[in-house]
């Protein structure tokens, strides 16, 4: 197959290009090369590679940055979006769209299933819900991953932060009442890999198994880095107020994955280990 790849260094988007050259002929188009705000700019490139599969690894993540800047969220993750739906469904390509775990309100006590209604409580759930919808209304065939706490060897994330801070001896407040899961952009470029391989359409829940709380999180990954001495103290929401609201309970349940036979993805203690011991210097 041919795959175009938008957002192709960042920390996704790296490990996309990885998996996916294994076996498929791939275009790999940066922020420089394919700015997905720009409509005419993606109908050019889709035109000029003509792909059987577009994936939109690009958008704007930072969630405090977005309730900032709420133009900007909505015109990446939703306008950004829709600009690369018309253009698939214009050469009649699969469109992939990774979205995210704050599209729910996390008021469930259990995981979210992906036939749990959204509600996003913040610009930057509200924009990549947009673009949800925008995906499945504008092009018949899609893919919609939704996943949760993404760390990977490219990009900064939470555990990187954490434990980088960890070893220059600095206290850490870390938020004990809001749990997710935490995944890993490799496995979930490999899962990505395998479900277009075996012809997944719709919505999917895709993240590492297990759950935790980013107290928990921030204990394991210290500890695996070897930092021995260092101070974490648990905290509450509002005693850590954020521009953003976040989610008490984000855990999705990886139901589709489970009902049409796929293994799930490692637990996410494995997972972190590796990243450390692979990923930090």
């Amino acid at each position: 197959m041919k795959i175009l790849i938008a957002g192709s260094h960042g920390m996704l988007g790296t490990d996309l290009m990885e998996e996916m050259r294994l076996r498929h002929e791939v275009q790999g188009l940066r922020r420089e090369e394919l700015d997905i705000r720009d409509a005419d700019q993606c109908m050019r490139r889709v035109e000029g590679f003509r792909p059987d599969i577009i994936i939109n690894a690009a958008a704007m993540t930072n969630v405090d940055g977005c309730e900032l800047n709420v133009d900007e969220a909505f015109l990446v993750n939703s306008q950004g979006t829709e600009n690369l739906a018309a253009a698939a469904a214009a050469f009649n390509a699969l469109l992939v769209y990774y979205s995210t775990d704050y599209v729910f309100d996390g008021k469930k006590d259990e995981p979210y299933r992906e036939s749990d209604a959204p509600n996003p409580q913040s610009v930057y759930g509200r924009s990549k819900f947009q673009g949800e919808e925008k995906t499945r209304a504008m092009v018949p065939a899609h893919l919609i991953l939704r996943t949760s706490w993404l760390f990977g060897c490219n990009g900064k994330n939470f555990i990187r932060t954490i434990v980088f801070a960890a070893r220059k001896g600095e206290p850490l407040r870390v938020v004990n009442d809001q749990k997710g899961s935490p995944s890993f952009t490799r496995d979930l470029a490999a899962h990505t890999r395998t479900m277009l391989e075996r012809g997944c359409r719709g919505t999917y829940h895709v993240t590492n198994s297990g759950s935790c709380s980013w107290y928990e999180l921030a204990q394991k990954a210290v500890q695996w880095a070897g930092v021995t001495d260092a101070s974490i103290i648990p905290v509450t929401t509002p005693e850590f107020p954020r521009p953003a609201r976040r989610p008490a309970n984000s855990v999705l349940a990886n139901e589709r994955l489970n009902q049409e036979g796929f293994p799930p993805l490692r637990p996410w203690q494995e997972a972190v280990q590796d990243y450390i011991r692979t990923c930090l210097p």
